[in-house]
């Protein structure tokens, strides 16, 4: 995953295109802004007339200014990759304190400093911002442990008599409630391989009638 620096256009470009892109932003959210508050403004059957003309006469004005923001702050974060020779988030933040200072230049030395400083806070929070984000998304994520079955290894399932841990009167079996309700029986049965052998008492056969002719 590239960083916001490197993921950016290249420098001759990158100014055209982030004052386009802060035209439209500043364009659309300020249509919204102004046609909220020209009809909120407006008497009433006349609400979306008002919040119309509001459109049209601030949204441009908020739109431009975005974009005469947009195109300072690329060309000082150029002017600071060419004298540096590299792409780090420090010319974002000098770019954002060198554009709030000179926006406000005309209002005096003071409040251009106030404006720099403003500035230059403001990307450091977004940079940093950035590069928390791409860090947590690029870290790979935590994978369950997977515990091997002893039993999967040989070919046999899950459950079945010849699983080991699976044996008919087992160590679960042998507990008091094994030995309460049959648990001894399971293990002979076990022993003797599920065979019961019972053994008959002996009984006197009936006398054999003998044929003889006299």
């Amino acid at each position: 995953m590239g960083t916001p620096e490197t993921s950016r256009e290249p420098c001759p470009d990158r100014i055209l295109d982030d004052m386009g892109g802060a035209f439209g932003m500043g364009a659309v959210g300020g249509s919204a802004f102004h046609f909220l508050k020209g009809v909120y403004n407006s008497p009433t059957g006349a609400r979306f007339i008002g919040g119309t003309q509001a459109v049209r006469m601030n949204a441009p004005r908020v739109g431009g200014s975005f974009a005469v923001w947009g195109g300072l702050f690329s060309a000082f974060d150029c002017t600071m990759v060419y004298a540096r020779q590299k792409e780090d988030p420090w010319n974002s933040i000098f770019a954002g304190a060198a554009t709030g200072g000179f926006l406000s230049m005309r209002q005096g030395l003071a409040a251009s400093g106030r404006s720099a400083l403003f500035g230059g806070v403001l990307l450091a929070l977004i940079e940093g911002a950035g590069i928390m984000m791409n860090k947590i998304l690029s870290d790979p994520q935590n994978m369950p442990i997977m515990i091997e079955d002893p039993g999967a290894a040989g070919g046999l399932p899950m459950g079945l008599p010849g699983q080991p841990g699976n044996e008919v009167g087992s160590s679960s079996d042998s507990g008091w409630f094994g030995g309460l309700f049959g648990g001894g029986k399971k293990k002979e049965e076990a022993k003797s391989g599920g065979a019961k052998t019972e053994i008959l008492e002996s009984f006197d056969a009936p006398p054999v009638p003998a044929y003889e002719f006299k």
